[in-house]
């Protein structure tokens, strides 16, 4: 809504890019607030990244999904994105298919591993394959001198009032996630 997702997708992007043979997609799902609350929520106009719709996720052959938080879970919009998946989820499309979260918080308690653990069970149902950062990132995971989101589950940030957008350890953080999501992607996708 705010641009803190978009910001940290643009980064696991360019993770993502620099794993030789891997072509990268930025997506974003539909909105479903009215104009009218967007605008009292102070939200920015959209970007010009391409609206996704859910049988477009069937020819990836991973998928990182990245959203803001409400109420220590996934966004409404990106929850009604994920109902709509439900052909899918029928036929098992995406089963065995790699996934990964990355998401954006208000506040050190306002679920940067709620957030992701609610977050599985959409994967889980659909047979997909989670793929955590878990430690990879070294030191980064362990600052405690810097405010910094994220957590083995994925990037993180944390947008305050909506203000603060990622630092440039939280954007190192993601495009470690996209470097290293992708490497995995990769190598399951030769193993088929």
């Amino acid at each position: 809504m705010y641009g803190h997702v978009e910001k940290l997708a643009e980064e696991i992007k360019k993770g993502a890019s620099s794993v030789e043979g891997v072509d990268v997609k930025l997506w974003q799902v539909p909105e479903i607030l009215p104009e009218e609350v967007l605008g009292k929520m102070g939200a920015p106009p959209k970007s010009d990244v391409p609206i996704i719709t859910p049988n477009e996720l069937a020819d990836a052959d991973g998928i990182l999904f990245g959203f803001p938080t409400r109420f220590g879970m996934m966004a409404a919009q990106f929850k009604s994105f994920l109902d709509a998946t439900g052909g899918l989820w029928k036929t098992q499309q995406l089963a065995g298919k790699p996934a990964g979260i990355f998401y954006s918080t208000g506040s050190q308690g306002g679920g940067q591993e709620t957030t992701p653990l609610t977050s599985i069970t959409q994967l889980a149902h659909h047979g997909m394959i989670f793929v955590p950062i878990g430690y990879t990132f070294g030191a980064g995971m362990f600052e405690m001198e810097k405010v910094k989101g994220g957590s083995p589950y994925g990037a993180g940030t944390f947008a305050g009032d909506g203000s603060r957008f990622p630092s440039d350890l939280e954007l190192e953080q993601a495009f470690h996630q996209g470097k290293y999501f992708a490497g995995i992607a990769k190598k399951l996708k030769s193993s088929a």
